[in-house]
């Protein structure tokens, strides 16, 4: 599955259309055309300086281009793709695999693949030695499956870098087609296993989806909406103690508290309510109902158009709209002392009631990406877990997150030898991770 288990994801979990993929349906057209013409010359003996270039063979390395690097996803998908479909149709139409003729290496999926600007110093991927036309069209396909998985688990990776270590939930699921949900949940474990793996951390792993889990066994975890909040005649005290008794307990309990713009007003009001809840189900002996009424954290998820009643303005949107450090500050220090505006006469109960307040944490979302996190992590501001969206799917320059892959042909077999054949600027790399790869590996 990946470098952190040496295992790879089976060929049944990425539902390949291979009917059409060996036609080169997913293929641009002119690999299509090569593949088509090098098959003519092939069937008609045709040579050139000698060589049967119908069945030429080649060595083909395929690299990324993001700097200083990026964590690669999309091997095992990349590998499947060519165990099914390299090939070629004979005269009546039927498909001959010849994946088995192939000689390929590539790296596991979570590995670092770097690059530095220049093309003849890259970290190659995957390799695939063998007659080309049986693997030309299949190159669109496998490139795509890299580039989108390697760009995501990379974003991850960064935002996790900006965010040192604290958790980030993957909440990108809206702003793709439902079929890339599987891909994406993926590369975003990619990338958290990855930081992990570099920081000696332990941050975990949040979907929004089931099937973003579907491909390393996550489930999706969620709690509510604002539509949902909105059911309730917009009183998120009662939306969230229905919350409470209806769920099962194992659900951390978190109370999305924007909904009337006032985001320490709402939190504290649920936290007494629920507090209140809890306590009660405490004195009467129900300690496991009790659990289902503790408020696991508060997420403000103010717009960006929109400066929370708490906030003081300062004249500048960028520091009073949205969910910004001063309204956490307010968040954290009111969450922290409600308790002692509680009346509570018994100092065990308000110890109790203390340790309640101080241990609901902060999940902050709304239009977080890595700048606006570092600034966050830097001044220090309280924020337990961060909720990430669009920005885990970026694929810009100007972001430093575009992400493409490339595949060239770098040597030709002549005679019977192998000799560098490569476009100029390019050259045969080499990749101390690259490992062989044969039919056994991908079942």
């Amino acid at each position: 599955m990946t470098v952190f288990n040496q295992e790879r994801l089976p060929i049944e979990i990425f539902q390949l259309d291979t009917t059409r993929m060996v036609d080169g349906w997913y293929s641009d057209v002119y690999f299509r055309n090569i593949s088509k013409i090098l098959k003519a010359l092939s069937e008609e003996g045709y040579t050139f300086k000698d060589e049967d270039i119908g069945n030429i063979e080649v060595e083909m390395q395929i690299f990324p281009r993001r700097q200083p690097f990026c964590i690669v996803g999309g091997v095992d998908e990349a590998l499947a793709i060519l165990k099914s479909c390299a090939g070629y149709k004979d005269k009546t139409g039927n498909f001959i695999n010849t994946f088995s003729e192939l000689e390929v290496e590539a790296v596991h999926d979570g590995v670092k693949a770097y690059y530095h600007g220049d093309p003849n110093r890259v970290d190659p991927v995957i390799k695939i030695r063998g007659r080309y036309r049986d693997f030309a069209i299949l190159e669109t396909p496998i490139v795509g499956s890299l580039t989108e998985a390697s760009r995501i688990a990379t974003n991850v990776y960064e935002v996790e870098e900006a965010a040192n270590g604290k958790d980030i939930l993957f909440f990108p699921a809206r702003f793709a087609h439902y079929k890339q949900q599987a891909l994406h949940g993926y590369a975003y474990s990619l990338g958290v296993k990855a930081y992990n793996e570099d920081y000696e951390a332990k941050s975990k792993r949040y979907i929004s989806t089931d099937e973003q889990g579907t491909w390393w066994g996550g489930r999706g975890a969620g709690t509510v909406s604002h539509s949902y909040i909105a059911c309730f005649l917009g009183n998120t005290v009662e939306a969230m103690l229905q919350f409470c008794r209806q769920m099962p307990a194992k659900i951390s309990r978190i109370a999305l508290v924007d909904f009337d713009n006032d985001c320490v007003g709402t939190s504290l009001k649920v936290l007494k309510a629920m507090y209140d809840k809890y306590i009660e189900l405490q004195k009467a002996g129900k300690a496991k109902e009790a659990t289902k009424y503790r408020l696991f954290g508060v997420r403000p998820d103010t717009s960006s158009s929109l400066r929370d009643i708490s906030v003081e303005p300062l004249g500048n949107k960028e520091l009073d709209n949205g969910v910004n450090a001063r309204l956490v500050f307010k968040l954290r220090e009111a969450l922290d002392n409600a308790y002692k505006d509680w009346n509570i006469a018994d100092p065990r109960e308000e110890e109790r009631a203390r340790e309640y307040c101080q241990q609901v944490k902060i999940i902050a979302t709304g239009g977080f990406k890595p700048d606006k996190i570092r600034a966050f992590e830097e001044s220090q501001v309280p924020v337990d877990v961060y909720g990430v969206g669009s920005w885990l799917l970026s694929n810009s320059s100007k972001e430093g997150t575009k992400n493409d892959f490339t595949a060239d042909v770098v040597r030709v077999k002549v005679d019977g030898e192998w000799i560098t054949m490569a476009k100029e600027g390019r050259r045969p790399c080499k990749n101390d991770k690259l490992q062989p790869v044969s039919s056994e590996d991908i079942k």
